[in-house]
């Protein structure tokens, strides 16, 4: 059993049988009345998000994950495609419950593919990615009224990221996953 108390960013628990991982949470005592704890929880069936509160001290079944090393073969429109590099057995997860790590994740790429109670689940990125440029407007000199300025590149991957002006076409990037947002050139 996890209480609220033991609650992590990344944990997973058993609300009512349905597996969430926390995203978000935050202790609230107010001044009059027991304390709580406010969550941002996404469903691990679909990748749903959902805020929940919870009463402080509330316990629930925690829940047995284990991160595997898998390759990342294609997607096809509704279901992402891994291999087991080890027993090259081969499995899927829908994609919209992956469809966030998938913007970081190009074919081949080694990815930690998270199992809950022993079904496949999650992907899970690094913090950070170094993907290549495919298409961008050129940056014109002078097309900013202080200096810096971003415009929008679409990555190998297919997502779209705002970058620095002087970034061009086939330019390497560093990306932060979490947010999305450019780091440096590679």
């Amino acid at each position: 059993m996890i209480s609220t108390n033991q609650f992590k960013n990344g944990n997973h628990i058993d609300v009512e049988g349905t597996v969430y991982k926390i995203l978000e949470f935050q202790h609230v005592k107010p001044g009059k009345g027991g304390a709580f704890v406010r969550t941002k929880l996404r469903r691990a069936s679909d990748g749903n998000v959902i805020d929940k509160t919870f009463r402080a001290g509330e316990k629930f079944r925690s829940v047995h994950t284990e991160a595997r090393k898998m390759q990342f073969l294609y997607s096809d429109g509704t279901d992402a495609h891994f291999m087991d590099t080890s027993s090259y057995e081969q499995l899927s997860i829908p994609e919209t419950a992956v469809a966030d790590a998938l913007r970081w994740t190009k074919a081949s790429d080694e990815v930690d593919v998270l199992f809950i109670d022993g079904q496949p689940a999650d992907v899970q990125v690094p913090a950070s990615v170094e993907l290549e440029v495919t298409q961008t407007e050129p940056g014109l000199r002078g097309d900013t009224a202080s200096g810096g300025g971003t415009k929008p590149a679409t990555l190998e991957t297919g997502a779209t990221i705002q970058v620095p002006l002087f970034i061009n076409v086939g330019d390497r990037v560093k990306v932060q996953t979490a947010t999305g947002e450019y780091i440096s050139r590679a």
